[in-house]
Order: structure tokens, then C-alpha cells, then sequence
């Protein structure tokens, strides 16, 4: 068996982004939730209203399910995101933690960043809040910065894009 690696102290150590997201992104996860659980309970009136069977048990079975585990999502998913996700930005590189049942840990350097945008949907700008995407010449696609307070995501666009300019080197 090979010795496992051990990082040289010089070497930058893989760790918890430093920062949290707004505690308002709780408020837009649970929004968006609420918003996937609308489109589920329209399909399950339309299923009750087309279908005729003499007895309804299968329906209030469905319908018991799906407002237990529709109740379950819309509290505990925004509760579990608002816990992984993280994000730090230094003059070389943008650090990004993510996802609440499949989490991704990513780390772009500013010297592959074509692109920093700044993002608001209409029930962020209702809330104050925005999204900065960086995208990088990664096959692994833009990293994303999600439920940012708006002060905080235009000074973190204003940051990375001057250390993007900023940095020489190319790494493609």
C-alpha cells in the first residue's frame, strides 16, 4: 500500500470555504421549494379530477405521502444547504462548496475566469439577493455562488474581475 500524501507546509490545504451565504437564502430555498410542491399538488388535482375510481384511497394515500415528504423538503432541504453552503474568494482562486444531497467542493484559479456575472431572479431581488457565477475555462462548467446579499455579491464581482485581470499567468 503507498504512504498516503502528505501536503507539503508550503502547500495550500483543502478546507471549508471561509464563508457562509446570506441567512436570507434560507427564504429563497424555501420559496423555491414551496414553488416545486405547487407544481406537484396541481398535478395530483388534476389526477383526482380525471380519474373516477369508486374509491378514493389510493388519491388521500398519494396525497398523505406527498404532503409528508413535501413538508419534509420545504423545511429541512433549505435548513441542510444553508449548512454546506460556502464560498472565499482570494486574489488567485474562488473556493465554492455546494449541493445539500449531492455536495461539490470546487476550487477555480481567477487566471482560467472568462467571465464573472452577477445574477437576480425575481424572488432574490425581492429578498436582497443575487448570485455570482465565474466561468472558467473548466470542462466542469461555471462555479456558482448562490443566496449572496447584493452589497456582498457586487463587491465580489468588482474583486474577482479585477484579480482576474489582474492575474498573468494562463493556465489553459
Amino acid at each position: 500500500m503507498e504512504p498516503l500524501v502528505v501536503p507539503h507546509p508550503a502547500s495550500p490545504v483543502l478546507r471549508d470555504p471561509a464563508h457562509r451565504v446570506s441567512r436570507r437564502a434560507l427564504a429563497l430555498w424555501t420559496i423555491q421549494a414551496v414553488g416545486v410542491l405547487a407544481v406537484l399538488l396541481v398535478a395530483q388535482v388534476v389526477w383526482w379530477v380525471v380519474d373516477d375510481p369508486p374509491s378514493r384511497t389510493a388519491h388521500w394515500l398519494v396525497a398523505l405521502v406527498w404532503l409528508v415528504a413535501g413538508a419534509a423538503y420545504a423545511v429541512g432541504m433549505p435548513q441542510w444547504r444553508y449548512r454546506v453552503h460556502r464560498w472565499e474568494a482570494t486574489p488567485r482562486a474562488v473556493y465554492t462548496q455546494s449541493g445539500w444531497l449531492r455536495q461539490e467542493r470546487r476550487i477555480a484559479p481567477l487566471n482560467r475566469a472568462q467571465t464573472v456575472d452577477l445574477e437576480r431572479g425575481p424572488v432574490a431581488q425581492l429578498l436582497g439577493l443575487a448570485s455570482v457565477t465565474v466561468t472558467t475555462a473548466s470542462a466542469a462548467g461555471p462555479i456558482r455562488i448562490h443566496g449572496l446579499d447584493l452589497p456582498v455579491a457586487e463587491q465580489l464581482v468588482e474583486a474577482l474581475t479585477a484579480a482576474a485581470v489582474a492575474e498573468r499567468d494562463d493556465a489553459t
